[in-house]
């Protein structure tokens, strides 16, 4: 994960990064990647795009942790989870999707048990699988469907 304030000119950031699932992450200092921006414009619209995606998935959130039942709010988070690590099943404790949703862990229990209780997903002690994502869409809150809109416009580029 890129850090939008430094992108935005800040020194440091005050952000820190979680990486989710298995795999490697690379860090730079911020000097640096402000000079990689300077002398990249394509570099420069993709961030400045991405920065636009997040600007509106963070409202997306603010509306959806306060109008939506944790149910939906849950299943959007594993269909983004999955989108993002191109799999069908992953870890994920339940004390992790409580913090990300805001909510106490029996209520992702109770959630992920009505997911599985309709054969969406398996879970199994932080171990999830997808097991019918059509289903889980329909289940997901609206915002959902407004991230992937957000993203398309990411991948489509300026207008």
């Amino acid at each position: 994960m890129w850090s939008v304030d430094v992108s935005l000119g800040a020194d440091t950031s005050q952000l820190r990064a979680v990486v989710q699932g298995a795999g490697s992450a690379l860090r730079m200092k911020a000097n640096l990647f402000r000079q990689e921006l300077d002398a990249s414009a394509a570099l420069r619209g993709l961030i400045g795009r991405y920065t636009v995606v997040i600007l509106q998935q963070l409202a997306q959130t603010a509306v959806c942790m306060h109008s939506h039942f944790i149910e939906g709010r849950l299943a959007r988070w594993l269909l983004m989870t999955q989108d993002r690590a191109h799999s069908g099943s992953f870890h994920l404790t339940h004390e992790y999707l409580a913090y990300m949703l805001g909510v106490r862990r029996v209520g992702v229990t109770v959630a992920a048990s009505a997911l599985q209780h309709r054969k969406l997903i398996a879970y199994r002690r932080g171990n999830i699988e997808i097991l019918n994502r059509p289903g889980l869409e329909q289940v997901a809150c609206d915002c959902y469907a407004a991230d992937q809109l957000s993203y398309g416009q990411l991948r489509s580029g300026p207008n």
